[in-house]
């Protein structure tokens, strides 16, 4: 019977390299269409549990479809995650030999949740969101510097604002086209946005950002997201519980949305207040919120009930 074995891809610019454990074995190939058939021709004949490979923002994509769509399992791990475990090995020397080597042996001692890789037509809706969210963050930069320009800067800067405001409803038609063409989309667009405060730019993260939605645990999609409250103690020491990692533009989202939601969501409004009445100081009460209304919002992704019907029947 083949030996199960652990697969770790460092991806460059150029090369892929690749580990695969417990038999020892190294590859290195071009990160490119003729390197992705070399890889899957080597990992044919194994027996594969999983293929690691770290984010790098968006440079492991390709590879990690062509893997997937060979019905490889891939799993891909956050780089901290990685780096701390080689650390912890006593790993401290860092190529890109190593690396491989490092994640297939993560791969083997850390138990790691597969999830489904996102197709083409996701990850150009996904470059597009991050795009418009890089555009907000740009024009909000640009207005704090106009107080301070003079002359041909304050010229330049209001010049930029408008290109970019211009652009900006562009992006949004694009989003809104690509939600259009996916039966699937559309209607969980239409479910997200039918809870008071979560409006379009939730709607669009959790579809593209957090595609668990709806088919974890509560208490999963909260870890996950990084909204649930982390313990801090150690021995008699109880340190206060904060929260940490998790997918921050999902958060960022879902912070937006309850600073509406506490003005305009009647059940969030209500737990607010619950929270502040108990002596919950403003920004303790404003995380439980955005936990809450992950859960209302995984809730609703679980059932396929919209806000309206799931209160009615409550």
């Amino acid at each position: 019977m083949p030996q199960i074995q652990f697969v770790g891809i460092d991806v460059a610019k150029d090369y892929l390299d690749v580990h695969v454990l417990p038999i020892d074995t190294s590859l290195q190939v071009l990160n490119d269409e003729s390197g992705f058939e070399e890889l899957l021709e080597f990992l044919k004949p194994l027996k594969v549990n999983r293929v690691i490979l770290e984010a790098t923002g968006k440079l492991e994509a390709p590879v990690a479809v062509a893997l997937y769509q060979a019905g490889l399992p891939v799993a891909i791990v956050n780089p901290r995650q990685a780096r701390d475990f080689a650390k912890s090995t006593g790993q401290l020397a860092k190529t890109d030999r190593i690396d491989a080597r490092v994640l297939a042996e993560f791969g083997r001692s850390v138990p790691i949740e597969l999830r489904p890789i996102k197709d083409e037509q996701a990850q150009a809706f996904e470059d597009l969101l991050a795009r418009r969210r890089q555009l907000v963050q740009m024009i909000a930069a640009e207005k704090n510097r106009l107080s301070r320009a003079r002359g041909r800067s304050l010229t330049d800067i209001r010049a930029h604002i408008a290109w970019m405001e211009k652009r900006l409803p562009r992006i949004d038609d694009d989003l809104q086209a690509a939600i259009k063409s996916s039966p699937l989309w559309r209607e969980r667009d239409a479910l997200f946005q039918s809870v008071p405060g979560a409006g379009s730019g939730l709607s669009l993260s959790l579809l593209i950002n957090l595609p668990e939605i709806g088919s974890i645990s509560n208490r999963a999609i909260s870890k996950l997201v990084g909204v649930a409250p982390l313990n801090n103690d150690s021995g008699r020491r109880r340190g206060r519980s904060t929260i940490w990692g998790g997918r921050a533009n999902v958060r960022c989202a879902l912070y937006m949305s309850a600073l509406s939601g506490i003005r305009y969501n009647p059940v969030l409004k209500a737990y607010y207040q619950k929270l502040r009445t108990a002596g919950k100081k403003p920004k303790v009460a404003l995380i439980a919120c955005m936990r809450k209304l992950l859960t209302i919002l995984n809730a609703i992704a679980r059932s396929g009930v919209p806000w309206q019907a799931a209160t009615i029947a409550r």
